[in-house]
């Protein structure tokens, strides 16, 4: 299976609490909520709902497994529904199971190495949403095989980003690129060489 990463992301990268002011406000970050403003562009919302269609599941670091958590299983939501069914790994060397969230499994000890093993095995896309730090370990080992970046036309000029200061170098291919009417670009992205 491959592992895809679907995330959105302002011009400058940042990646840092788009759904909710109070989403992550590490690092005194204050500018949560930044995609909120676009949260109904129809055009995003079917490229997520396709990807996540044909999903094998998720791979989530522990503070997106906490906050998807703590947040979904409190709406009334289809995609609530969907995360509970799914399959989730749990990237997580503090977390202890067994895991409260059904279908869930601890990835622990050397994660990229779990992660190398998952990719291993038959089935659709893995998806990661949110979970910067994870990506962050799995880039630049190879073992991302694809990025869906919803960019926002928004500078931030604060905040964690999708890569740090000090990844790279990393060449992309664009594979598919869709503006929409809100202003975002939905581009895919696979690193050459993968």
């Amino acid at each position: 299976m491959r592992i895809v990463v679907i995330s959105h992301v302002t011009l400058d990268g940042v990646m840092q609490g788009p759904g909710r002011a109070d989403e992550d406000t590490r690092g005194g970050f204050t500018l949560g909520g930044w995609a909120a403003e676009r949260a109904g562009d129809e055009a995003v919302g079917r490229a997520w709902g396709r990807r996540l269609a044909a999903s094998s599941g998720y791979l989530l670091g522990r503070r997106t497994y906490q906050e998807v958590l703590g947040h979904w299983n409190t709406q009334d939501s289809p995609f609530r529904d969907a995360l509970n069914n799914a399959p989730k790994y749990v990237a997580s060397n503090t977390l202890a199971g067994p895991l409260p969230w059904p279908n869930s499994t601890l990835l622990s000890g050397d994660v990229p190495a779990a992660v190398a093993e998952l990719r291993k095995t038959p089935g659709d896309d893995l998806h990661i949403m949110g979970s910067g730090a994870l990506i962050q370990s799995l880039s630049p080992l190879g073992l991302i095989d694809e990025y869906l970046l919803c960019v926002h036309p928004l500078v931030l000029g604060a905040g964690r980003r999708l890569f740090a200061d000090g990844f790279g170098p990393m060449a992309f291919g664009l594979t598919d690129a869709t503006p929409t009417d809100s202003g975002i670009v939905i581009a895919t992205y696979r690193p050459l060489g993968a």
